[in-house]
This record gives structure tokens, C-alpha cells and sequence, in this order.
């Protein structure tokens, strides 16, 4: 049994239903993120399990434990928040010691336990220091230190970075994965940043409108995305609309984009249907132009540091090119250049075929 469950986990607002149906098990000791966009009910959805919003339907269970509607200081919950909500009037050592004071944890332990904590975190040298003292990513280690402290069974973690400029941002998601990790606290992390949830979790959550749309592994969920939202939304992808052409009993089929056609891997599809493909712009090569190749123009480049970026024209539609910046001259704008690509590597999106037109 999973250690942490959402079963059929709705959440309306007298009409407006923000969660519907909401489905997740997670195991102990595991990181998992709920990733979306604005609005698409992760927050609440982080919300209803800490019980700081009600369950309008469903059930969550922690340990086994009924606690759908358990008081949020019986849950046994760490959480920190976005803003962090440490007391400005409290030195570090008092901020993270405030929980175990709550729980009357004797002071011999309290006082260990904070070492403890502080030394998890890197700011033993701080504990007297009051968080207007610190900087951002000090704060953001002190909450995380004052939610750890209490041992909490589930740690709960609602964009715990998303006030760190990007370079901070980046080194905390590292150490917070870290600290996870030696801790071992199964961790349920919000976020709006695909780079800060496929990096550090063990599993992802796509949230759309209000719904699940696919949990997977990070790696999965790039290579294999399940919907046009979520090609688009977990990384860059070039969208092509075409029809297929013809079929194979291999699962291989033959799709039409315009004046080109294209092997892929599509079992279930019939000749006539429309379709949707995904395919990554790093998945690309540029290659010289060569008549039975796929060849476009260069209209646009963008220079990104370790890649240079490429806008072209091609018979398919216009595609995004991301090439690594290595010893090879850029292609300039306006060049003619070849395109080429593993059969293996285009997908067919699910729930994107179908006889009549393609819709965006």
C-alpha cells in the first residue's frame, strides 16, 4: 500500500470545480512534483492535503491513516512555503526551534534536534542571526530546516524557490534534492518550472485544468509526452499536423505534411486520419543540403549560451533546430541547410487523431 493517497480528490468553490478526480499514490521516501501552469489546481491540490483547504470529494489517507479532514496540526505535515513565513522577530535558532517548542519537546532534545537541523542545512554559524539578516536562499534553508525538524512523515513544499534569482534558484534545487535524499521524507513539491521538477524529482505530475493529464518519470515524460499540452509545456517541441497516408501491421505508418511524408511509429491509426507529432528541436541535426533530405531556410538564429537556436522554413511547416555550441561554424540566416532525424525519435500524440480536422 502507498504511503501517501489521493483517491478521487475533488475541490469545488460553489460552482467552479478547481480539482477534479485527483488520483495519486506516493511511496515513502519518495520526491514527487505537481507541475502545471497557473491555475490548474496544483497549489490547491497541496492545499487539501495539508487540510488547509477542505475536500469538497474523496478520500486522502497518510500511513494508512484516514486524514481528509484531520486538523492541519494533526497531520503530522511539514511545509514550506513560497514566501517562507519565518517570525521576523526570531533569531534562526528560534524560528526552527518554534515547532518542537509547540510539541513540548524537552529543551535537551529541542536543543539537539535544532543542531541537528541547522547542521543539515549549512547554517550552524547563523542560529543567532534574525532573517532579515540572511539572504534568499539562507531563508529558504531555514524554513526548509524548521520543517524538518519536527520529522514529519510527509514534507510538503509549495514553489519553495521561486523568489531565488536563477542562478541561486538552480544551485537550490540541487541541495534541496540533496537534503531529501539523506533525510529520506517522502516530499511533495509545487512548482510551475519544468526545469525545477525534472530535475530533482523521482516522479511528475501534470496537472491541466484542474486534472491529471500524466505521471511519469522525468525522462519518461519528456521522451513520451502523452498530449499536445503537455509536448509543449514540459520542454520545446515542434508540433506537425498531417494525415496518414498509409499503414503497416509493424505499428508503422506513413503521415503526410504537406508536400513531405514521414515514417513514424503510430499503431491504432488508419489511413485518412489526422494527426499530431511531437519532435524535439535538440532531436535535429542541420546537415548540408542534400535532395533526399528534408531541406529548409534558415529565416531566424538565436545564440543561447552553450547552443545556438534555429528557426527554419521547411516544405513540413517551420521548425525549431537547437544545436550544441561546439566547434562548428553556426549556420548563418538565410542559408539553405538539410534536416535530419531519427524515425524513432517523432511521436504520435494521443488523443490527436481522428478522421475529421486537426484543431489546435
Amino acid at each position: 500500500m502507498s504511503f501517501l493517497t489521493l483517491e478521487n480528490v475533488s475541490k469545488c468553490y460553489g460552482t467552479a470545480q478547481v480539482v477534479c478526480d485527483m488520483n495519486l499514490s506516493v511511496e515513502k521516501g519518495e520526491f514527487v512534483s505537481l507541475l502545471g501552469p497557473s491555475g490548474c489546481g496544483k497549489t490547491t491540490t497541496l492545499q487539501m492535503m495539508a487540510g488547509f483547504a477542505d475536500v469538497s470529494a474523496g478520500r486522502i489517507t497518510l500511513a494508512g491513516r484516514d486524514i481528509t479532514h484531520a486538523k492541519p496540526n494533526t497531520r503530522g505535515l511539514g511545509i514550506v512555503f513560497q514566501s517562507y513565513a519565518l517570525f521576523p522577530h526570531m533569531s534562526v535558532h528560534d524560528n526552527v526551534s518554534f515547532g518542537l517548542e509547540m510539541r513540548r519537546v524537552p529543551k535537551a532534545e529541542r536543543a539537539e534536534r535544532v543542531k541537528a537541523a541547522l547542521a543539515l542545512v549549512h547554517l550552524e554559524a547563523h542560529a543567532t542571526r534574525y532573517p532579515r539578516e540572511l539572504s534568499g536562499g539562507q531563508r529558504q534553508r531555514v524554513a526548509l530546516a524548521r520543517a524538518l525538524v519536527i520529522e514529519p512523515q510527509v514534507l510538503l513544499l509549495d514553489e519553495p524557490l521561486s523568489n531565488l534569482d536563477a542562478k541561486l534558484r538552480e544551485e537550490m534545487q540541487f541541495e534541496l534534492r540533496q537534503i531529501q535524499r539523506k533525510v529520506g521524507t517522502t516530499t511533495v513539491m509545487v512548482t510551475h518550472d519544468q526545469t525545477e521538477a525534472m530535475s530533482i524529482s523521482d516522479r511528475v505530475v501534470v496537472m491541466e485544468g484542474g486534472r491529471v493529464t500524466q505521471i511519469d518519470a522525468p525522462h519518461r515524460l519528456y521522451e513520451h509526452p502523452q498530449t499536445r499540452f503537455i509536448s509543449s509545456f514540459v520542454g520545446k517541441a515542434n508540433l506537425l499536423e498531417g494525415r496518414v497516408s498509409a499503414t503497416a501491421t509493424s505499428g508503422w505508418a506513413t503521415v503526410q505534411l504537406g508536400a513531405v511524408s514521414l515514417d513514424v511509429q503510430a499503431p491504432g491509426v488508419g489511413v485518412g486520419d489526422a494527426v499530431v507529432l511531437s519532435l524535439r528541436p535538440e532531436k535535429i541535426r542541420l546537415l548540408p543540403e542534400r535532395r533526399d533530405r528534408l531541406s529548409g531556410t534558415v529565416r531566424e538564429r538565436f545564440f543561447l549560451g552553450s547552443q545556438w537556436l534555429y528557426r527554419v522554413e521547411t516544405a513540413a511547416g517551420e521548425l525549431v533546430v537547437v544545436c550544441p555550441n561546439d566547434e562548428a561554424a553556426p549556420v548563418e540566416e538565410g542559408m539553405r541547410t538539410g534536416l535530419e532525424w531519427s524515425a524513432q525519435q517523432v511521436r504520435l500524440l494521443a488523443g490527436a487523431t481522428h478522421a475529421g480536422e486537426v484543431t489546435a
